[in-house]
């Protein structure tokens, strides 16, 4: 066990280039999916906590429920429509970091989107009859609102992105684990661990618990300061 540790600790202290490339294309693929999953899932969010309309509670529980979509089961759908006989099939994306993208894109996106609609809803409640009086379009209300909590969007972003460099169902459907192009730190970890090269596994095991350590501390640290400078 102490030579396993030892190996490993070495592996990163000489920046193994096999280490770095595995992490760098789970950074690459994860920040990616988070940014489209922001881009996407804040303004819904923003919107459906200001905006009131036929079918607004069926929308809040079905985001609230696809916080828990299945990784294997959004791989699954995602390798359907990618497929050959798919209806994405001719874009060539299966087995691609583009399809590693878009998998945990479509598992943060609702992630993003609910927490976003809880954390605007709230503001809502305290402003929103002073924004209302201003006789502000809901687009307007809803940006300002984001705005005033952005602090709290930004650690439930981190949040998502936490998700999406932990997973690995999706990713290893969609993405195949191919060594040198789709290989990320979870599939590698999995994959190297039932090759048996314990050394490899728990080194790319270190900079997944450290990434995640990171973006723990980020998420603390704006809250603190969102605490201090807003009270």
């Amino acid at each position: 066990m102490l030579d396993t540790l030892a190996d490993s600790v070495a592996r990163l202290a000489r920046l193994d280039h096999e280490v770095l490339a595995i992490a760098w294309l789970s950074l690459r693929v994860s920040l990616t999916a988070v940014l489209i999953g922001a881009v996407a899932g804040v303004p819904l969010g923003a919107l459906v906590a200001v905006v009131r309309f036929p079918g607004r509670q069926v929308l809040v529980g079905l985001l609230n429920a696809s916080m828990g979509l299945p990784p294997v089961i959004v791989g699954l759908v995602i390798y359907l429509l990618l497929s050959r006989s798919g209806p994405l099939g001719p874009f060539g994306l299966l087995f691609t970091p583009s399809a590693m993208v878009t998998a945990q894109a479509v598992l943060v996106t609702p992630l993003i989107a609910a927490l976003t609609r809880q954390i605007v809803a709230d503001a809502e409640a305290h402003l929103g009859d002073q924004l209302r009086s201003l006789r502000l379009s809901p687009w307007r209300r809803a940006g300002l609102l984001v705005f005033d909590v952005r602090f709290s969007l930004v650690t439930a972003i981190l949040a998502a992105f936490g998700r999406a460099i932990s997973e690995i169902g999706a990713v290893l459907v969609v993405g195949g684990n191919i060594d040198g192009f789709t290989r990320t730190l979870t599939t590698a970890i999995s994959l190297e661990t039932q090759k048996g090269d314990l050394a490899l596994a728990l080194a790319l095991g270190l900079v997944l618990m450290g990434l995640v350590l990171v973006v723990n501390a980020a998420a603390t640290v704006l809250r603190a300061y969102a605490v201090r400078a807003y009270g």
